[in-house]
């Protein structure tokens, strides 16, 4: 803990020297860093470009890059920065190297090689990136390796005129190598290639325990950063954020909190690595704009992972936010660190070249709040300060405090520093609409608002004013769908001092015909400020409208649920997930049922209707094919936040039978856990799920 404090406190004051003198000795207990080659400052700033991998797997082929190579320079992701087109894996032959020990590309995929390829790339104002691994070719294994040819192959590179080069580690770990060892021997190939030529080394080992099995400490890519700093201008620090075409919220938060672990060894021209951004690829807008803004403040590298030729207009703005760019390539090279505990909410902040501050204020939760800190936290002094909404563009003044109205799955993202000159705009936050009451019952903090035809819900708008002089006359009006009725509970105060909060309350009634989804409530909140006139701000919440309620016996896994999640791929009816085999465990076939992988949460709305529910919970047999590791999960049946069954841990070798009440429950979620020892191979089953209603 004194450690983190100090790292902490020197990150923000810009006291920090990242890298000790390399002759000086690690403290007892600690792990010695190697300090970055100087020689090797190729990007001072993250490096931002496209990677094949998630958008076309295992074959990418010339057309396709070609294709996307053009869309870049149309599109202005080139002009935003977006330089390096990178080939990743699968690219050789079946059979990689010639008899004379070269590498040698698919002709399918690339009937022309690869140096026509490079040429087309320059010749549009970017790099080019070439993959492969640090160990040996094992057929069956892995498809392609340069252990025992680092200098042939980095000559060819070279040769080629790559510009980067990205090198695995699935070889690697299959030949059981030393990382540490087969790593800087290939850094120092491409240091020392034939050519001469500068080439951006990505060391890329994404073996991480326990969601590859159990490996030595030293074999993880958690350990890289002990001597990645050393040899590589970025290094991942995690397994894979995603698979291809599936880059899932909580794989991004998982990664990035991974990566926060050692903020220290990052700085201009090293940078702990994340993995890749992943817009329309799982995620919804809200949660790809915060994927960028949590990349921004880790000064990661920016690869796109998508393809993006078929991205929104939204997504390629977030892509190329000029803003949030600028916090990025921030060249003091500052990666952001938490202030405050971890939780549900959370503020993380960089510091700038300028002396300014990113701070970046996160909801991890599913339901929107008021996220809040203090100047003086993120390691400012004085009594006024500009706030720019990286986002927005919105520019107001605050007096020492930092906030800002968050949705689910959403961050804010300011600059902030000292103001100067006449008073500027109150930073007033205008909340987003909380349903915090659903008729009698209370909505728990945290969880996402669930309304039915007929309801009636109480409906919450908080409003604040962080500025130093007071804002006048504040109202909301709450604009609801069409056949819903918002009626004020609150009267409007005649002012809102400086560091002062109103609630507006409505009381918000559902038709009985309202139409299952998702929908928005709106609330414009309006202020007067002196010298500015009426200003307004708008905000939504999406609010869940359930379907209708099962009724009689029914088969629970065939009604319409309300969302459902699974650790990777998706929530699969009457099939083992993934869809490939019936729900099956210890030998017996069972013809209905919700086949997930851990960790998953499905969500149904009962509406007080049913009264027993049925099932057989466990692993299904399909992990016996996969091999022996994984397959524990735990199972938990909760009813309006009630745990109503729990399973305990959960082998492949065990089952249990669920029946229980459930009179009175409105929602009800089936959660599957991980067990503690990651997902790796985590097939869980819910199977039959009879509900009597």
């Amino acid at each position: 803990m004194k450690r983190h404090l100090t790292v902490l406190l020197a990150l923000l004051t810009g006291l920090l020297v990242v890298q000790a003198p390399a002759h000086a000795a690690p403290a007892a207990g600690t792990v010695a860093v190697t300090p970055p080659a100087p020689q090797q400052v190729l990007s001072p700033t993250p490096y931002m470009g496209w990677n094949t991998y998630y958008a076309l797997g295992g074959d990418p082929t010339e057309a396709e890059i070609k294709s996307i190579t053009d869309f870049l320079v149309s599109s202005g992701l080139r002009d935003a920065g977006y330089e390096y087109v990178w080939i990743d894996g699968n690219w050789a032959a079946p059979t990689p190297r010639s008899s004379a020990g070269d590498l040698v590309p698919n002709p399918d995929q690339f009937p022309n090689g690869l140096k026509p390829l490079v040429d087309y790339i320059h010749s549009k104002g970017l790099k080019a990136g070439i993959y492969t691994d640090a160990g040996p070719y094992i057929p069956g294994k892995c498809g392609l390796g340069s252990h025992g040819y680092y200098q042939r192959d980095a000559d060819n590179f070279a040769a080629l005129e790559f510009d980067a080069v990205k090198v695995d580690y699935l070889c690697g770990i299959a030949a059981d190598l030393d990382p540490k060892t087969v790593y800087t021997e290939f850094a120092q190939a491409l240091r020392n290639n034939a050519s001469g030529r500068p080439m951006l080394f990505n060391l890329c080992n994404p073996v991480t325990s326990p969601d590859w099995g159990n490996y030595p400490e030293e074999q993880q890519s958690t350990y890289s950063w002990t001597y990645a700093p050393g040899i590589a201008q970025s290094w991942r620090t995690y397994t894979d954020v995603g698979f291809v075409g599936e880059i899932k919220f909580k794989d991004v938060l998982r990664n990035y909190d991974a990566n926060a672990r050692h903020p220290e060894v990052a700085g201009p021209g090293h940078f702990n690595d994340p993995d890749y951004l992943g817009p329309e690829l799982g995620m919804n807008d809200e949660e790809f704009r915060t994927q960028m803004t949590l990349w921004s403040a880790a000064a990661a590298p920016l690869l796109i992972g998508s393809d993006v030729r078929k991205l929104s207009q939204t997504s390629l703005g977030i892509l190329t936010d000029p803003d949030v760019l600028a916090i990025n390539q921030d060249t003091a090279g500052i990666q952001a660190v938490r202030v405050g505990p971890a939780g549900t909410t959370e503020t993380w902040v960089k510091r700038l070249a300028n002396g300014d501050r990113a701070v970046v204020l996160l909801n991890r939760g599913d339901s929107p709040t008021t996220v809040t800190t203090k100047a003086s936290s993120v390691g400012l002094s004085g009594d006024r300060f500009t706030l720019k909404n990286a986002w927005t563009n919105q520019v107001t003044e605050s007096a020492g405090t930092i906030s800002a109205a968050v949705p689910a799955h959403g961050a804010a993202l300011f600059r902030v520093g000292p103001a100067t000159g006449k008073p500027g705009v109150p930073h007033v936050v205008a909340g987003l609409p909380q349903v915090t009451q659903v008729g009698d019952d209370a909505v728990p903090a945290g969880t996402a608002p669930l309304v039915a035809g007929g309801d009636q819900a109480r409906v919450e708008v908080t409003v604040r004013n962080d500025g130093a002089q007071p804002v006048f006359a504040p109202r909301v009006e709450l604009t609801v769908p069409s056949g819903w009725t918002a009626r004020p509970l609150s009267e409007a105060p005649k002012l809102l001092d400086s560091n002062r909060s109103a609630t507006f309350a409505f009381t918000v009634t559902l038709p009985a015909t309202a139409e299952p989804g998702s929908t928005a409530l709106t609330a414009t909140t309006s202020y007067e400020v002196t010298g500015k006139g009426r200003l307004r701000q708008e905000t939504a919440t999406a609010v869940v409208v359930a379907p209708a309620a099962p009724d009689g016996d029914v088969v629970l896994s065939h009604h319409k649920w309300i969302s459902a999640t699974s650790g990777w791929m998706s929530p699969t009816v009457d099939l083992s997930v993934g869809g490939w085999s019936p729900i099956s465990m210890l030998g017996q076939v069972h013809p209905t049922g919700i086949g997930v992988a851990s960790p998953s949460t499905v969500r149904y709305y009962l509406g007080d209707q049913c009264s027993r529910l049925t099932a057989t919970v466990g692993i299904d047999d399909a992990v016996r094919n996969v091999g022996p590791e994984g397959g524990t999960s735990t199972f938990q049946v909760i009813g309006d936040g009630r745990v109503l069954f729990d399973s305990g841990v959960l082998t492949r070798d065990d089952i249990r039978q669920v029946d229980i009440d459930l009179t009175g429950v409105r929602a009800l979620d089936l959660v599957v856990g991980d067990a503690g020892d990651g997902g790796y191979n985590d097939r869980a089953n819910w199977a039959g799920l009879n509900a009597t209603c």
